[in-house]
């Protein structure tokens, strides 16, 4: 069953500033993540904003390698696979540039984020390339997932306001075989 997996890299610090792998094959085969990656994305936002909830629909699906170059996030997953035991629920993980720490969230998996600092600069490292036409998502506030997050007044853009709510979200994973 796939699930999300905390990644805390190797980091070699000193008083010049630190050395971060932030990806080396065998340390992630050993942490259970048997990931091809073919595509890195690099999203800059400033605080109080929300991006997402995201996903692409199979054959595109990708699982995705989530970490923070600079500032801090509240990293999300929702599990969007019909028949899943934890359909609907949802996980986070403060990831910032302070704690290095990485979260690879699985195919089948909605996934946000939402800006704690001034400003964020979020890396992820994706196994399909990215495909307009298989791009879906569930709305942020969506009150059947009741997401935590910790901002008063999210900064959101409209096309992510406007997506569905889980339950009419386009969705096909199926747990189990896709899982």
């Amino acid at each position: 069953m796939p699930m999300l997996i905390a990644v805390q890299p190797s980091v070699a610090k000193d008083k010049r500033g630190f050395l971060l792998e932030s990806y080396k094959e065998s340390e992630f085969l050993r942490g259970g993540i048997n990931t091809r990656f073919v595509q890195d994305n690099i999203s800059f936002s400033t605080k109080d904003v929300i991006r997402g909830l995201h996903y692409q629909l199979n054959p595109h699906a990708q699982s995705k390698l989530v970490s923070v170059a600079s500032g801090e996030i509240m990293d999300v997953a929702v599990d969007v696979r019909r028949g899943s035991p934890t359909y609907g629920k949802w996980a986070s993980r403060r990831l910032s540039s302070e704690n290095h720490e990485m979260l690879f969230v699985p195919r089948g998996f909605a996934h946000g984020f939402c800006v704690l600092s001034e400003s964020a600069l979020v890396t992820y490292r994706v196994d399909h390339e990215y495909a307009a036409g298989a791009e879906r998502g569930v709305r942020w506030n969506d009150p059947f997932l009741a997401i935590d997050w910790p901002i008063r007044n999210p900064i959101v853009s409209q096309k992510d306001a406007e997506l569905p709510f889980l339950n009419n979200a386009e969705k096909n994973f199926n747990f189990g075989r896709d899982s």
